[in-house]
């Protein structure tokens, strides 16, 4: 579906993606997540289109984007702000976008809209930001695009819209077999939906896991010992501290799991309690630090 490599871009003499590489299945989800500034709106607008890299290449079923532009209407790409459009009524919107993409399908569109009592003659800049988040997924999925890309989409949707309209995006990757990329700082909405995390840092992918490999390959213990000042993970790099309060710690194991745990066990602690894990402590693992802005 979509292949990706060695982007770079900089930007004012700064660079803000570098070296970065991947690929997208069809029919799958993709979170992508960081701290804020390290480019992943970027990386979203190089996909579309909207920016050229300085290096490197972007493939769209094997097809260059920069040199077959014109396949870029299989792809859709949802901005963190849609404010370009809010002079625009709705029909004016969908008028718009059907002149780009001529598999646009109205019927869909304006059952959705009418499912999710949207009006459909107002000028958009009377939408609230909820209202406006849900109009875009709508048209991104009415497009028929095979790539839907999407910057923070949920922002400012309640819980309710928002499980509905995560719930249709999950039976459109599912019935269609499209792809998404999907920015949010919304880690558990993307531990509900996702197939693949890829982890932004330092403008780069510093990693990409699987959902379904997160409870293999990592473990979230609580531990206690009578004597804290004898710890037998300062020993062991493949454990981290998550945190600490008291003489309870609660630590993330990264590999050697079994053997982890054996360890600790033979160390008699007062105790010793498996935790769900979740994307978040793995987010705070890799990605946290004083180098990056909250």
């Amino acid at each position: 579906m979509l292949t990706v490599r060695n982007l770079n871009k900089q930007i004012d003499g700064k660079r803000i993606i570098e070296n970065v590489s991947f690929d997208i299945a069809v029919g799958t989800i993709t979170g992508l997540i960081g701290r804020n500034g390290v480019g992943k709106s970027t990386l979203l607008r190089l996909l579309a289109g909207i920016l050229d890299p300085d290096k490197g290449e972007i493939r769209l079923n094997g097809s260059n984007l920069t040199d077959h532009p014109l396949n870029k209407n299989s792809m859709f790409y949802v901005p963190d702000s849609t404010s370009m459009f809010n002079g625009y009524t709705v029909q004016d919107l969908v008028r718009f976008h059907r002149s780009m993409y001529d598999q646009l399908d109205e019927r869909s569109f304006y059952h959705w809209l009418n499912h999710f009592q949207l009006p459909a003659n107002r000028k958009i800049r009377s939408f609230s930001k909820g209202m406006k988040a849900l109009l875009f997924m709508i048209l991104a999925l009415s497009t028929r695009a095979k790539l839907i890309l999407l910057d923070e989409p949920t922002n400012g949707l309640d819980v309710i819209v928002n499980k509905q309209i995560m719930q249709l995006l999950i039976e459109e990757v599912s019935d269609r077999q499209i792809s998404v990329i999907m920015s949010s700082h919304h880690l558990q909405e993307l531990e509900k939906i996702a197939d693949i995390i890829m982890f932004m840092k330092g403008a780069t992918i510093d990693s990409i896991i699987r959902i379904d490999e997160v409870r293999q390959s990592y473990r979230k213990l609580q531990v206690a010992f009578a004597d804290s000042s004898s710890n037998p993970w300062d020993l062991l790099p493949q454990v981290e501290v998550l945190t600490q309060v008291g003489r309870v710690t609660t630590l993330l194991v990264k590999s050697d799991v079994k053997e982890t745990l054996q360890l600790l066990q033979e160390s008699q602690p007062l105790l010793l309690e498996e935790l769900p894990i979740t994307i978040e402590d793995i987010f705070i693992s890799k990605l946290g630090g004083d180098q990056y802005v909250s």
